[in-house]
């Protein structure tokens, strides 16, 4: 991840989200018993497509980092994944319209070779991958290929999720005792803000290897489950805050903690524990997923003095759609999620009807606040595409054939 928004996210720098009155009751009213969500995600898709999308040239089929298009040829890979994950629940809802698998497929251009390792680029050339390649990108772009071969029951996928372990496993060290680096440019390099070890890069390989233990060949699980158990119990050992179960964003090469604490680390770790739990049956898996959930509501969500609701964070929404994957995980074991779901339901019906600009994309801030730095970029829309299609899945929309 290397754009603008990337080294935000990811830096020392970046201001810490302070709530205020944090898992409070008061929640905006309900919307509209006639909102279709299902009906919105598509909407949403066909904004993108149509302000961001490439019609023609060398990038045909890719889409820009921004709107109004900036000098960039198309987006980073982390913008496109984004957007796959809601295509992805896009064809889960029935929009079979939308070319799903060729879409998946653009990933490809992504990948290159580097040092006999295969993996998938930060950038495109417009037909293999280039820049830097990142470990959190990877096992997203996985997380992207077990859905694919689920949806489509297309091998292939599987196939190419694999070389992502194998690209994992080259980046896994006993540096502090285990884990991956942010990208394989940036290792051990006391002093460099982007040489550390984050929640990113683990929460989401942890995330990736356990889904592609359910598809993978039988002769791989038992190596698969145990890189996923080593890289879960560095990141509860390395970065979980006790206080409240969140994680924290990285271990630095100095050995130093950046104790910023990011919706979507939270998130995947709540999800890789209800995960293991459902593996393994062990039952503290469960329990750290649990406190987790119940930690990250309070710290996370806030009240809103002028509106006298509850809110998410004003920035960032991509993060925290991934924090609500989390909770609708959890929620058969823990039914309190139930609440902090409706919470960001409410909140997203707010996007939608104050958040947005006059052409209809949306902005980042989802209590109504223009950012025309950020809300240009394509990984805001994504965010909500994705969180309007989880929406819709939960309430168990389905377009009528």
């Amino acid at each position: 991840m290397v754009s603008a928004l990337a080294l935000l996210s990811c830096s020392n720098d970046v201001e810490k989200w302070e709530p205020t009155g944090g898992g409070g009751t008061t929640t905006p009213p309900d919307p509209s018993e006639d909102v279709v969500w299902h009906e919105r995600a598509r909407e949403t898709f066909d904004l993108i497509d149509r302000y961001y999308g490439i019609a023609s040239g060398t990038w045909a089929g890719l889409y820009n980092e921004n709107y109004p298009k900036g000098s960039e040829n198309s987006s980073y890979l982390w913008p496109y994944d984004g957007l796959m994950s809601g295509v992805a629940l896009l064809h889960r809802l029935g929009y079979d319209d939308i070319d799903y698998p060729a879409m998946t497929d653009q990933f490809e251009r992504y990948w290159y070779e580097k040092n006999g390792v295969g993996g998938y680029g930060s950038q495109t050339n417009g037909t293999s991958g280039q820049a830097d390649r990142f470990y959190d990108d990877n096992s997203i772009v996985g997380l992207d290929l077990v859905e694919a071969y689920n949806l489509t029951g297309d091998t292939k996928y599987v196939e190419r999720a694999g070389r992502i372990v194998d690209f994992l496993a080259a980046g896994e060290d006993d540096i502090f005792g285990g884990a991956l680096w942010w990208n394989e440019s940036a290792k051990n390099q006391p002093g460099n803000d982007s040489s550390n070890k984050p929640a990113c890069a683990n929460g989401y390989a942890t995330s990736f290897l356990l889904h592609y233990y359910e598809v993978c060949p039988q002769e791989e699980k038992s190596d698969v489950l145990a890189f996923a158990k080593r890289l879960y119990d560095w990141l509860v050992e390395n970065l979980r805050d006790p206080s409240d179960g969140c994680y924290w964003n990285d271990k630095g090469a100095d050995g130093n903690i950046n104790n910023t604490k990011w919706t979507y680390n939270t998130g995947v770790m709540i999800s890789n524990g209800v995960d293991l739990f459902r593996i393994t049956g062990e039952q503290e898996y469960l329990d750290q997923a649990k406190e987790s959930a119940m930690g990250s509501y309070g710290y996370f969500v806030k009240l809103d003095p002028l509106a006298g609701t509850l809110v998410y964070p004003d920035h960032d929404p991509w993060f925290t759609i991934k924090l609500i994957n989390a909770y609708i995980d959890i929620e058969p074991y823990y039914s309190q999620a139930s609440s902090y779901i409706d919470t960001f339901i409410n909140f997203a019906d707010n996007a939608w009807e104050n958040a947005r600009q006059s052409n209809g994309l949306f902005f980042e801030n989802w209590t109504g606040t223009a950012n025309p730095d950020r809300d240009k970029q394509l990984l805001m829309q994504d965010a909500a595409l994705e969180s309007f299609g989880v929406i819709a899945l939960y309430k168990g929309e389905k377009v009528e054939e």
